[in-house]
């Protein structure tokens, strides 16, 4: 039962991402890429997604990036168990969420490259924090690569780190971001 209502869920965003592309200012990005970084003194820890929706629109600049957080691949299964279960709560906080706007978006219909600054809401956690930073897009054959990274504070979003660990998990991780868009 559970893995149909996974399959509901992401077939919803997909669904909801290719109505938002029917525009012909509007992109979609079905693979988008999520990894965050975290480095402390005892250990690194490093996990990526490849299942990240994400939609853009040139003509208004809005940008919404969707990742379900048990689709974050660990080195370690241990790591991915905690991950989900102490400090996501990813039964509880299934999705993580970016919607934002692209400053100058109305130059990514032309090919070349070009740096942007993309600012909105983060929502992890159950909570939403305002984040901005500086995106790279390279658009060729009307198709958009978009590449991005910011820190994020695990504080902001209300995700404790247990003292017992507190030398394996950083305060602050690096997320980066990329996504290859086509109509």
């Amino acid at each position: 039962m559970k893995k149909i209502t996974i399959y509901s869920v992401f077939l919803f965003l997909l669904l909801s991402l290719e109505g938002f592309a029917q525009q012909s200012s509007s992109f979609i990005s079905k693979g988008a890429s999520i990894s965050f970084f975290s480095s402390a003194m005892l250990e690194d820890i490093e996990a990526k997604s490849n299942l990240a929706g994400s939609a853009l629109d040139i003509k208004t600049g809005d940008i919404l990036f969707r990742v379900k957080n048990t689709s974050f691949q660990f080195d370690k299964k241990l790591m991915q168990e905690h991950f989900n279960e102490n400090y996501m709560e990813s039964d509880k906080y299934p999705v993580s969420e970016f919607k934002g706007k692209i400053e100058n978006s109305g130059q990514l219909t032309t090919d070349g490259n070009y740096t942007a600054k993309v600012s909105g809401t983060l929502q992890i956690h159950g909570v939403t924090k305002a984040y901005a930073t500086m995106a790279t897009f390279t658009v060729k054959n009307s198709i958009i690569t978009a590449a991005a990274s910011f820190d994020v504070k695990l504080a902001d979003h209300k995700i404790t780190i247990p003292s017992v660990v507190g030398k394996k998990i950083a305060e602050v991780v690096k997320v980066k971001i990329n996504a290859t868009y086509k109509h």
